[in-house]
């Protein structure tokens, strides 16, 4: 459906021919409560490894924080083989397959939201979502039919979404760290909220 991505795809394909290089699937169960939405598979993250945020310094920041607040248990180590396993929580990406210089074109981003829908819809017990950065961020909005003005992007937000809340986040990526936009604590407190909301029943 997204011929720039089929290609570039392609292109790593035969170069990495070991690589996962195909749309990366959801990594979770379907009962969870809680939902993380990021932008793309990275390169040489999930693109190559097949599962998302494996293999790159997002997922290392991500599973870590994770891992702590009980949403998943076991040892990241950075491959999709590591044992590690989600606990009331699942991952999917805006775009489900790596685009050049990881930026979606706008076309790409709406071809792929039909996949962002489903995953939202076949998920009865969702209570929470973590977008992760402005792409999953404006992309969940259309998804759940929300306008941009009934809940504009910030850093900490928390949005009412009918059955369930969103919750804003800086995307984990390196360069976001790296240059301070995103501290380790800041990611943290987002998901120190959602526990918080969902042991609560909130």
């Amino acid at each position: 459906m997204c011929p720039r991505l089929v290609e570039f795809r392609h292109e790593h394909r035969a170069r990495e021919p070991g690589w996962h290089n195909a749309p990366v699937p959801s990594f979770g169960a379907a009962d969870a409560r809680l939902l993380i939405v990021g932008l793309a598979p990275g390169l040489q993250g999930a693109n190559r490894t097949g599962r998302p945020f494996t293999g790159d310094y997002a997922g290392d920041l991500l599973y870590a924080t994770l891992i702590e607040y009980g949403f998943a248990q076991g040892h990241y180590q950075a491959r999709p083989d590591d044992g590690l396993r989600l606990v009331g929580s699942r991952i999917v990406n805006a775009v489900r397959c790596v685009p050049p210089q990881n930026k979606p074109l706008p076309i790409e981003i709406n071809t792929c939201r039909r996949f962002l829908s489903s995953a939202i819809e076949t998920m009865p017990k969702l209570r929470a979502v973590v977008l992760l950065g402005r792409i999953a961020h404006d992309s969940t909005l259309k998804a759940v039919g929300l306008r941009a003005g009934q809940a504009p992007f910030g850093h900490g937000a928390v949005h009412e979404a009918g059955r369930f809340r969103l919750y804003d986040s800086y995307h984990c990526s390196r360069y976001n760290t790296n240059t301070g936009v995103l501290t380790p604590k800041m990611f943290r407190d987002v998901f120190a909220k959602v526990r918080a909301d969902l042991d609560a029943g909130n």
